[in-house]
């Protein structure tokens, strides 16, 4: 039996450390792979899968973003680690313009992936989609008051009546950086201008919906899986949701993606693992946290497909794109004096 490790760097959310172990069942296999995590949305059933597939054990380390990419980098050839994974088209922009990742050659990927949803070059791929809409309160706004684009939140009408995400968080900053290089920086600059004068702003989006139910604003935008997780919760949950901007460029897609490490021990490896989580691991992958399958030939799971529907118009731009433009959205956020 060959003694090959896998070693995967996850990270995304939490700044917690901890550690849970996966073996295949019945399995004396020494093939392991570490995943470093701050993601922590189900994903122990994908893996666990893969594990007993392939005959291999897993470890999960928790770790935040920006560290984990510091130690990848100061490790260097040393490193212990394979795949990179995180959420964010932003992170895993850094990371590939930080020249962690290798240039994957994988007509696998490529078939299951839409071109948009990854690197131009290889570097990194997306495994999972996560829509960032608009939702308001079914309550309080008839048919024909439902925002449906990002620009009618910048409107005076809506003045004091929208919950938004704070300006640190990196779907906030990944919208904004859409929107640069949608409209332009002046346009964007003017668009986020009138989001904060509009708006209440919340730390997390569970707070947000939660206001849009009790009133304290009409409308806002979120991750769609946010409120797919409520109406699990209670079907009757006040909040609904419009796809935005569906007559124009589409509604911003953010992703949960990963890419080999240039300097991985066991590259082949590593890549056929991504393979799997783009192809057959594709549904244990995304239904746990309620998003939606990058491939487009995979079904979503029926809640969210039942709730929001398969389909739908999203912005085309290459992620990679508007995850370069961060910094630019960093400043235009503080330009437009959002919070």
């Amino acid at each position: 039996m060959h003694t090959t490790k896998l070693r995967v760097l996850l990270f995304g959310l939490s700044a917690s450390a901890g550690a849970l172990t996966l073996s295949a069942c019945g399995s004396d296999s020494e093939d392991t792979i570490q995943i470093y995590t701050g993601r922590h949305y189900d994903l122990e059933v994908a893996f666990e899968t893969f594990a007993e597939e392939f005959d291999i054990s897993i470890e999960f380390l928790s770790g935040r973003d920006a560290d984990l990419r510091e130690r990848i980098q100061a490790e260097g050839d040393d490193t212990s680690a394979d795949i990179f994974m995180t959420v964010d088209a932003g992170n895993l922009a850094i990371a590939a313009e930080q020249g962690l990742f290798a240039s994957l050659d994988s007509p696998v990927l490529d078939a299951a992936v839409p071109s948009e949803l990854r690197d131009p070059d290889g570097f990194w791929y997306a495994l999972s989609a996560r829509a960032r809409t608009i939702v308001y309160s079914t309550e309080r706004l008839s048919a024909d008051e439902i925002p449906t684009t990002y620009e009618e939140l910048a409107e005076p009408q809506w003045e004091d009546r929208v919950c938004m995400r704070n300006s640190s968080n990196a779907y906030t900053q990944s919208l904004v950086a859409s929107m640069i290089g949608n409209l332009g920086y002046d346009s964007a600059l003017e668009l986020v201008t009138g989001w904060a004068d509009n708006s209440h702003i919340m730390s997390n989006d569970v707070i947000l919906l939660n206001s849009i139910r009790d009133g304290r604003c009409d409308a806002g935008i979120s991750n769609h899986y946010y409120l797919a997780r409520e109406l699990a919760e209670d079907p009757s949950y006040p909040v609904g949701l419009v796809w935005a901007n569906q007559d124009g460029r589409g509604v911003h897609v953010n992703i949960s993606g990963a890419g080999v490490l240039a300097n991985a021990d066991d590259p082949e490896l590593a890549q056929q693992l991504l393979e799997w989580l783009a192809t057959d691991g594709q549904n244990s992958f995304v239904d746990g946290n309620n998003e939606y399958p990058v491939n487009p030939a995979v079904t979503p799971e029926a809640l969210i497909a039942n709730e929001f529907g398969e389909t739908f118009v999203r912005d085309s731009t290459n992620a990679s794109e508007w995850g370069l433009l961060n910094a630019d959205a960093v400043r235009l956020l503080d330009e437009a004096g959002y919070e």
